[in-house]
């Protein structure tokens, strides 16, 4: 599509929230030495938890943010989501204890309306067909703010552990006065719906969209992909010191290099797929690399062979903008912010369980364990995606 002035700017408000997202991964080993949460086993357990209380906070309010924005507009939902996250990253900045950090990432979770407001600023100002490609750009501007962010947080880190949060504290506020001052509103007053009652239920809000005619399918794949990805947030730090005794700088080196193959996989890769093969084709590589990539990160026990999976699993990151955009496509113009809210409450549901699930599964293989096997949980998001190869196969197009 046509990078039009209000697409980049998205583009760049989503660049500026993943640097401030990323720059904290690679001190979360250390961030939960500071709060006393235990050694590196004990500290991903509630690692999991912090990230699962943040999911249960988007949970609530994602299908609600998306139909607010569907009532009012994309703009004022944004801005104000931005300015929250801004508070959110001082609240962490300061945060002494773990409960403090605990109830800053709640209050991130309440107003994560970031991602939600701008997939369907997106699906506003770009046409059907361009939508999976328009989407694999907000994955690209993530996949740079990747690289930048825990690049600049293992850096940071080095100064003082609470750097990485002034930081992101900062790019946030800077994103929202962007938005207040440049951004324009997408979503036509002929193309709004009236906010009701039923929209305050989350689980409404699921339902409605689950019945809706051919949008389960993709859902249900897009939950499955988030539940399986969510071992690389949860984990990746953590199996990386346990496997090869990384510490915050190389574990922001390679984050930032799984970051640079994500931008060129969706910036570069990803269109032109789309324009060759076509969506449904372009989807099965990226399922096919997920699994592949998922197995080879498994049984990894040497830093080359997670320099060889890494573009296995960037090409993976193909799958999630194209399944949004086939459920996208599905709905009208006055439904898109509720589809994504639901998408994202979806997400937040795969961000409770998956990470306490992907713990338990690395605190049963690591320590003490009598089968030591760090790879398990990898193992395990394979097994989740081929699951759904059925599911997949059943959004073939039809001749």
């Amino acid at each position: 599509m046509k990078l039009s002035g209000p697409f980049l700017f998205i583009l760049a408000t989503m660049l500026i929230d993943a640097i401030g997202v990323g720059i904290v991964f690679p001190i979360m080993p250390d961030l939960m030495d500071r709060v006393g949460a235990g050694d590196t086993a004990q500290g991903a357990f509630w690692g999991g938890i912090m990230m699962s209380a943040y999911a249960a906070a988007m949970f609530l309010v994602g299908p609600v943010i998306g139909s607010l924005s569907d009532a009012y507009g994309r703009r004022p939902i944004l801005v104000l989501a931005l300015a929250t996250l801004t508070i959110d990253y001082v609240i962490m900045a300061l945060a002494e204890t773990y409960w403090v950090l605990l109830v800053g990432r709640i209050l991130a979770g309440l107003a994560g309306a970031t991602y939600i407001t701008a997939t369907a600023y997106i699906a506003d100002i770009a046409k059907p067909e361009e939508r999976g490609a328009a989407f694999g750009m907000i994955g690209a501007a993530f996949g740079i703010g990747f690289v930048l962010g825990p690049a600049l947080g293992g850096l940071a880190s080095g100064w003082h552990i609470t750097a990485p949060f002034w930081i992101a504290a900062g790019l946030s506020a800077l994103n929202a006065l962007f938005g207040i001052f440049i951004l324009p509103e997408s979503l036509k007053p002929e193309n709004r719906r009236r906010f009701g009652k039923g929209d305050l239920n989350p689980f409404a809000s699921i339902w409605k969209a689950f019945i809706l005619p051919g949008l389960a399918i993709p859902l249900i794949c897009l939950f499955v992909f988030e539940c399986a990805n969510m071992v690389y947030v949860t984990l990746w730090a953590f199996w990386g010191r346990e496997m090869f005794g990384w510490d915050g700088f190389v574990i922001g080196l390679t984050l930032s290099g799984y970051g640079v193959l994500i931008a060129v996989v969706q910036a570069g890769i990803l269109p032109q797929l789309t324009r060759r093969l076509g969506d449904y084709k372009t989807l099965i590589l990226g399922v096919v690399a997920a699994i592949i990539g998922f197995t080879g990160f498994g049984f990894s026990t040497a830093v080359w062979a997670v320099a060889v999976i890494l573009p296995f699993a960037a090409l993976s990151d193909m799958a999630p903008p194209l399944l949004t955009a086939f459920a996208a496509n599905r709905v009208g113009e006055d439904l898109q912010g509720l589809v994504q809210g639901v998408i994202a409450s979806l997400s937040s549901i795969a961000a409770v369980a998956a990470p306490l699930v992907m713990t338990g599964v690395f605190q049963r293989f690591v320590g003490d364990a009598a089968v030591y096997f760090p790879g398990a949980p990898f193992l395990l998001a394979a097994a989740m995606i081929v699951m759904i190869l059925p599911l997949v196969w059943r959004m073939r197009p039809q001749r």
